[in-house]
């Protein structure tokens, strides 16, 4: 009897030395810092798919083909903290998925040491089939884009050579470099190209709308009053299935001294362009609140409220907003809440979850 319960007491012993073994290694794995992902032994190249409807892609894959080794290594830099000046601010920091990409619930977007930008972070999809990606088109290649949040003072704060620095020094990126681009050599342009390849991928065109034109999805009568009103009041610059004719417009929004930005204006210089902000596309607009360029209003129905009753009238205020003897677009409320339900139609959930996209 007694043997016996030496030997229980043995395994017990044994089952909490085990618990303790597997914690400590646990412990020792997590603190190790970054997560160890392991490329492909032989790189393939990654299938970008047009979707139906969409216009030509503009990224250049000729430039910069898309691989499997490159899409993963890009998403890896889309969420890395070295980036920045002091380790904390990634893409995906102002950029979150479940917000199709953007900073829900900030006007502007915070960056380095919680400095303020000047401008609302545009969603990051279909940017593979989009022809310039900024409020005023200053940024028309994929590839450079990353450059300018990575070296602006109030977003990250770097520079390529102190990121290309903090990455060589870490032997699971020098791994992944070499499987993406040949060679364990890191340089800041294969860092931009690592993670414009990534966002290529991010493709958003499985909305209900989508499902709706396959004839796999039906439209409530709300939606169809909607779209009806839409392809109406809204389509000659929210046009296409991109539902952006990237276009720069002026609005009719007043001037917001807090950010001082003129829009267009900052890059043409040209005074007619003042106030002309880039059509931003509205697939997914349900999950991107606050809207327009700094973040102005919080809802949906504060947006229409505006172009029905408070466009201001200014020298350069987009023709089709006056028309008919009206400053803005003439809605009814209950017109309002049916472009709403339409809007709406545009959400695609598989998007903001897809673990593809994921940190």
């Amino acid at each position: 009897m007694f043997t016996m319960i030496n030997f229980f007491r043995q395994i017990q012993r044994g089952k909490s030395a085990l618990w303790i073994f597997l914690f400590t290694a646990f412990a020792l794995i997590s603190c190790t810092g970054d997560e160890v992902i392991e490329p492909l032994p032989k790189d393939e190249a990654y299938h970008l798919e047009k979707p139906s409807g969409f216009p030509e892609m503009t990224f250049d894959v000729t430039g910069n083909p898309v691989t499997v080794n490159g899409v993963a290594l890009g998403k890896k830099l889309f969420y890395e903290g070295k980036l920045s000046r002091n380790n904390t601010i990634s893409c995906g920091f102002c950029h979150i998925q479940e917000y199709a990409f953007t900073h829900h619930g900030h006007t502007v977007s915070h960056g380095i040491d919680d400095r303020l930008g000047i401008r609302n972070a545009p969603p990051i999809q279909n940017m593979a089939f989009l022809k310039n990606y900024t409020w005023d088109g200053v940024s028309h290649n994929l590839d450079e884009r990353s450059l300018v949040p990575i070296t602006t003072d109030f977003e990250m704060d770097s520079s390529l050579p102190e990121a290309v620095g903090k990455l060589n020094a870490d032997e699971n990126y020098r791994k992944m470099f070499k499987a993406a681009f040949g060679n364990e050599n890191i340089t800041g342009e294969k860092i931009l190209k690592a993670i414009s390849q990534f966002m290529a991928t991010m493709i958003s065109a499985d909305s209900k709308y989508d499902r709706m034109k396959k004839g796999n999805a039906v439209f409530t009568a709300e939606e169809n009053q909607g779209m009806a009103l839409f392809q109406n009041r809204c389509a000659a610059c929210h046009s296409g299935d991109l539902f952006t004719d990237e276009s720069f417009r002026n609005t009719g929004m007043y001037y917001n001294a807090q950010f001082d930005d003129r829009g267009r204006y900052r890059v043409t210089l040209d005074w007619s362009d003042n106030m002309k902000f880039r059509v931003p596309s509205l697939r997914n607009v349900e999950y991107t609140a606050p809207y327009m360029h700094d973040g102005r209003f919080y809802s949906l129905e504060a947006v229409m409220n505006f172009y029905s009753d408070n466009v201001e009238n200014q020298p350069n205020l987009d023709p089709l907003l006056k028309q008919n003897g009206h400053i803005g677009i003439s809605m009814t409320s209950p017109e309002k809440q049916n472009i709403i339900a339409f809007l709406k139609t545009l959400s695609d959930k598989n998007f903001i979850t897809n673990p593809k996209f994921a940190e």
